[in-house]
């Protein structure tokens, strides 16, 4: 099976980045070919400084690495130009009412009221030609997304019907669990860097940092840790994020701090993280050392990307009749 999906470098990556995407791609790389790309395209929809996007396309490309994975193409969209060729001519069967029924885009539009730009009502098309271009098997992706993958395949089938028989219907997958961790500080909102420095804890936190943010997370006026999303959504999203970092079921751990109160919950939830998390920030600094092994890593994966990406355009530049 073919696997894709890829990140925007806006930001720092956080835990929800981590345990809802990269870590269930560690797995699947196992046994599927798997293409990770880092979105710079996408990234372009919102407001952006040139030299900040560089840096934050190495650091994920250096959290791809330090999370395990070894066995997959890592490329920058950027860097294979069929993606962008492939999205005009899709943009030609794509229906206008589509584009603007899709959820984000009326969420990016309502926040970013300056800058509704062309690019952001056109941002699925984009993702549809970044999926099509390798035929992908299957799409692991977050609940938020599912919608641009179901819009993926709708593009598929206009175009195969239209056009004969030229890309597979990609799937999406989404984890059971850790798919949607929430804010610190509002549990009932998914965890996002655009809500504050406290509501999320970066991959590269600080000892200090996570103390305090895990020790400020939002619970309840309970005492009882107990999983129950819809009455105790704070406690609950904790249990999620120690169940999957200790890789122990939250029946267990519910078990083991029966009694306890929230403060050593919290405690030993902040040393888990932090040791964790030590392999992110040591790897981190070593890479800020010599950011050409990284350049050099995205090179050699856009070569092997630009293979199939080739032999899927010239496929669809036939059956178009533009070749």
């Amino acid at each position: 099976m073919r696997v894709f999906s890829g990140i925007q470098p806006t930001s720092q990556l956080h835990i929800g980045n981590y345990l809802g995407a990269i870590k269930q791609w560690v797995k699947l790389q196992k046994d599927n070919q798997c293409l990770f790309w880092i979105a710079d395209l996408h990234s372009l929809t919102v407001p952006y400084e040139p030299s900040t996007l560089r840096e934050r396309t190495l650091e994920i490309t250096a959290v791809y690495l330090i999370a395990g994975l070894d066995k997959s193409i890592i490329f920058r969209q950027s860097d294979v130009k069929e993606h962008t060729e492939l999205c005009w001519l899709l943009s030609t069967i794509a229906p206008l009412g589509d584009l603007e029924r899709m959820t984000q885009f009326k969420d990016k539009a309502k926040k970013h009221r300056k800058n509704v730009n062309a690019g952001l009502l056109n941002y699925p098309i984009l993702m549809a030609a970044d999926i099509l271009l390798y035929q992908s098997d299957l799409v692991p992706v977050g609940q938020d997304q599912k919608q641009h993958v179901e819009f993926t395949r709708e593009i598929a089938r206009r175009f195969n019907t239209r056009f004969g028989e030229t890309f597979k219907l990609p799937k999406a997958t989404i984890p059971k669990m850790g798919a949607k961790i929430m804010s610190l500080t509002e549990p009932r909102k998914k965890m996002s860097k655009s809500d504050g420095e406290q509501t999320f804890i970066s991959l590269f936190d600080s000892p200090e940092n996570i103390k305090k943010k895990i020790g400020t997370a939002t619970t309840d006026s309970q005492k009882e840790i107990r999983f129950n999303p819809a009455n105790k959504p704070g406690i609950s999203n904790l249990l999620t994020i120690y169940s999957l970092f200790a890789g122990q079921p939250v029946e267990k751990l519910e078990k083991q701090f029966k009694g306890r109160g929230y403060q050593q919950f919290k405690n030993s939830l902040s040393e888990l993280l932090i040791e964790k998390l030590k392999l992110f920030r040591e790897k981190k600094k070593a890479f800020e050392k010599n950011p050409k092994e990284l350049e050099k890593i995205l090179e050699q994966g856009a070569k092997k990307a630009r293979v199939i990406a080739e032999q899927t355009m010239r496929l669809v530049r036939s059956n178009m009749g533009i070749s």
